[in-house]
């Protein structure tokens, strides 16, 4: 299959849209439901840190002081991307820093995402909970590193959706669990997943 981005952004808040913005990008790169390879950068925005931001995630603004410009990291970041698309553990979340952080950086943000939340809901819907940690606990994946860091929750999303791939070819029968596939089951309605997964399996 091709390659598949897991994103997370650490950030100053909730939204770029009311004046939000990321101190911390961790891309990792899937292929065949294998990491293949790793970005992690903090970035210097001049936005301050809300001490409670920083009592969650452990990023000061002295260590954003001394990060590279986020134009930088954004560059990089769009660089070791490429064209894949993209996958983000709440996508409605990360999705929109990625467009706005490229867009401050006068870069394109053509990827198209999907969001292993939405997917679990459907897939998963016996969960206790669909938050990371509750499903990488439930699914007994390994915890990576400090939660709320960028790099540790994009490893625990790119297990997740590895697991959703696995789960996709042995118990619906689906021989390529595509990022495309992943967005027709995301947008589905939860009754008729079973269908829809039924009908790619026979295709």
């Amino acid at each position: 299959m091709s390659p598949i981005a897991v994103i997370d952004f650490e950030t100053t808040g909730i939204s770029p849209g009311q004046g939000a913005r990321a101190t911390e990008v961790a891309i990792v790169l899937m292929e065949n439901g294998q990491v293949v390879d790793r970005f992690q950068s903090l970035m210097k925005t001049g936005a301050w840190i809300p001490p409670f931001i920083t009592q969650l995630t452990g990023i000061t603004n002295a260590m954003v002081d001394a990060a590279p410009h986020a134009t930088t990291v954004m560059a990089d970041a769009a660089r070791f991307v490429g064209d894949a698309p993209m996958v983000a553990h709440n996508a409605a979340f990360d999705s929109k820093f990625w467009q706005a952080e490229l867009a401050r950086a006068d870069l394109p943000a053509p990827h198209p995402f999907a969001c292993t939340v939405l997917l679990s809901r459907r897939l998963y819907p016996h969960a206790p909970s669909h938050k990371l940690g509750t499903l990488v606990d439930f699914h007994g994946l390994p915890r990576t590193g400090q939660a709320h860091r960028a790099l540790a929750d994009a490893e625990m999303a790119a297990a997740l959706l590895a697991r959703m791939q696995h789960d996709l070819r042995t118990r619906w029968g689906v021989g390529e669990p595509s990022h495309a596939l992943l967005q027709l089951v995301q947008r589905c309605a939860r009754p008729k997943v079973g269908a829809l997964l039924a009908q790619h399996a026979a295709a």
